[in-house]
């Protein structure tokens, strides 16, 4: 029993990572960190976003009550495809817990979809841009102190 359910974990997990829509395979082309800055201010980005650790503008102006920040410390690495799932697909990650403020009545990203607009150079520049922006911070675990097996000692009579 305890293999069979082994074998189904295994098969399961692999054919998670199979298919026509799978991830895998994906791969973006080495994109120009300076364009990407240019490109985050050319479509403004900075109107809604700020990026963890940089000084912000004296006159910096957002269009939200609270700039959703972009980069900055995260338990694991944030990965090209949920970069640019982020940029092309605004409201793939929202659930009814994002603040108003992020989104619209009907629970859809406030954020401008620029698909129309945005060229594949522009999103590999921008990506390339945002990626070092994240800093991944190692996982701490509990520390647990080994407790010592005390043996009492045997009484000599």
């Amino acid at each position: 029993m305890k293999t069979a359910v082994i074998l189904i974990s295994v098969f399961l997990l692999f054919a998670c990572d199979q298919g026509a829509d799978s991830p895998r395979g994906f791969s973006l082309p080495e994109g120009n960190m300076e364009q990407g800055y240019n490109v985050f201010v050319k479509y403004r980005c900075q109107d809604c976003h700020r990026i963890a650790g940089e000084k912000e503008p004296e006159n910096a102006q957002y269009l939200l009550a609270k700039p959703i920040p972009l980069g900055g410390s995260s338990g694991r690495i944030k990965t090209y495809g949920e970069l640019v799932t982020s940029i092309i697909n605004p409201s793939h990650k929202l659930t009814p817990r994002q603040p108003a403020s992020f989104t619209s009545e009907d629970g859809v990203s406030l954020m401008r979809v620029v698909n129309d607009e945005l060229t594949v150079t522009e999103l590999i520049d921008l990506v390339a841009y945002l990626q070092p922006k994240y800093k991944v911070t190692p996982y701490r675990t509990s520390d647990y102190r080994l407790y010592q097996l005390r043996i009492p000692e045997k009484t000599v009579e």
